[in-house]
């Protein structure tokens, strides 16, 4: 049976066409306003903030200008900082330029392979017949693309939408860890403050042993004990002021700012706790319904499963082509050049053989099944990172109530005691002092069980969303305290 060229063109048109993605499909891909579109939605949703897509200078140059008028010379509360940060922080912004290749990745793997022209010229200045003998011209496409049309399209719609949450999980990072950077801040800001207030009492007990020492009231060992109080309460004060200098520039990093943006001001004392904690009583199913890296963990299990059949469905055919062309011949019989065009149809497969896809087939199935425990594994963490948080959340609270309602009021009735005493003089003025350093301890640890407090809540987001870890670890390092604590009066 033969086929005519017209026709053998005619239905590599209709495969070609068939092939093609569709306008929709080429739109979502081409539109980065529509890319980044679910990034800012969640970010509105979840966090109450507004993002940016910086792609050119003219929205570099307005965005810094809004970041300039919301941080120089101001105060910056914990909202600001995190708008600042979603706004100006270039990691994020690389992030959202990531989203960008991988539409642009998404877009190439559905478009259909472009056909290849081949033309040969045979018997270039053969006797008898002029400049050429014969021409050979063929198209070949690859049909293979038309077939698996529908199943790329739809694998490169799954790493779209992995590819939008992965930008979503990166904002929520950036929000949760300025966050923290703020608590970490201020709360160290607050106990260089404690600090400095301790360092004024220690000033006055070692002028007084200075004094009480010319007058041979006090030995040299308790003068010397009085001085290495303020001396180690002043090396004290200066790693506060460097853990706040330090804490205020990881600030300013998660910020992105720089120049003369980076004159901004933190407040001195964290905010006070509230009267009570949110209720929580669905957190482990709110996790899983919203927790980003989850639903990432879902798309590459669905991803997994469209490549296992699509493997399945090209087990036994990987590479099919057709190729359509004709041939123009030139012959001399003597009487002048007769010219002959002869049609040709080609179609090119692998024979199954040696490969019969078994090991594709059999690869495909291990990453679905390694997909579907990562993702049973992270639903279990899911459920246990929740309820770790919240347990945080709701302990921390309880710790820094205990500290603000029971041992900060006894510490200041124990103080004004004592200084009635010492004016009625009973007690001596270096028990007076003992018991001021140890209420200023009770302060510190207060102010630190407060930040633990605030670091909590900023881990229950995570924990619920994503965006960072939401353990039920504290936020701060170590818990700062006055040199000299419990050392009794003289």
């Amino acid at each position: 049976m033969r086929v005519s060229c017209k026709s053998g063109l005619a239905l590599s048109a209709a495969l070609l066409i068939s092939a093609c993605a569709s306008p929709q499909q080429v739109a979502r891909f081409a539109d980065p306003k529509a890319a980044f579109a679910p990034v800012s939605d969640n970010a509105r949703k979840v966090l109450g903030k507004d993002t940016a897509l910086l792609m050119d200078a003219p929205a570099i140059e307005a965005n810094a200008k809004r970041v300039h008028a919301m941080v120089q010379g101001k105060t910056l509360d914990a909202d600001t900082a995190v708008q600042v940060a979603l706004l100006n922080n270039r990691g994020l912004q690389a992030a959202y330029a990531q989203l960008g290749v991988s539409s642009a990745e998404a877009w190439q793997s559905i478009m259909t392979p472009n056909p290849v022209v081949s033309i040969g010229v045979l018997g270039i200045n053969a006797d008898g017949v002029g400049a050429f003998r014969s021409i050979e011209g063929v198209i070949a496409n690859n049909l293979q693309a038309a077939f698996t049309q529908e199943g790329r399209s739809r694998a490169a719609d799954v790493k779209f939408r992995q590819a939008q949450l992965t930008a979503v999980e990166k904002t929520l990072s950036v929000a949760v860890d300025t966050r923290r950077a703020w608590v970490d801040a201020v709360a160290a800001f607050e106990a260089a403050g404690l600090i400095r207030e301790a360092q004024g009492t220690a000033d006055a007990a070692s002028e007084l042993a200075a004094r009480l020492g010319d007058t041979g009231y006090l030995n040299k060992a308790d003068q010397a004990r009085e001085h290495a109080f303020y001396a180690e309460l002043t090396g004290q004060r200066a790693q506060a002021k460097l853990a706040a200098t330090l804490a205020k520039e990881a600030l300013t990093r998660q910020m992105g700012l720089w120049g003369q943006d980076v004159t901004y001001f933190v407040p001195n004392a964290l905010p006070r706790l509230p009267r009570q904690v949110k209720s929580r009583p669905h957190i482990e199913r709110d996790a899983l319904k919203s927790r980003v890296d989850l639903a990432i963990a879902r798309l590459d299990l669905d991803s997994m499963a469209k490549a296992r059949g699509m493997t399945e469905a090209t087990r036994y055919v990987t590479d099919l082509e057709l190729v359509v062309g004709a041939e123009l011949e030139r012959e001399n019989d003597g009487g002048g050049i007769e010219t002959k065009t002869t049609p040709q149809v080609e179609l090119d497969f692998a024979i199954p053989i040696f490969d019969s896809g078994k090991a594709r087939l059999k690869r495909a199935e291990a990453a679905y099944m390694l997909a579907a425990h990562q993702l049973a594994e992270r639903a279990v963490n899911v459920r246990s990172e929740a309820r770790a948080a919240h347990a945080s959340y709701v302990g921390t609270h309880q710790i820094a109530g205990h500290y603000r309602n029971a041992v900060l009021p006894l510490r200041q009735t124990i103080e004004e005691e004592a200084l009635l005493s010492y004016n009625g003089m009973i007690t001596n003025t270096f028990e007076l002092l003992a018991d001021t350093r140890a209420r200023l301890n009770s302060n510190l640890t207060e102010a630190s069980a407060r930040r633990d407090f605030w670091q909590a809540e900023a881990n229950l987001v995570a924990a619920v969303h994503g965006g960072g870890g939401g353990g039920a670890g504290s936020g701060g390092d170590t818990q700062a305290s006055v040199a000299g604590d419990g050392s009794g009066g003289h």
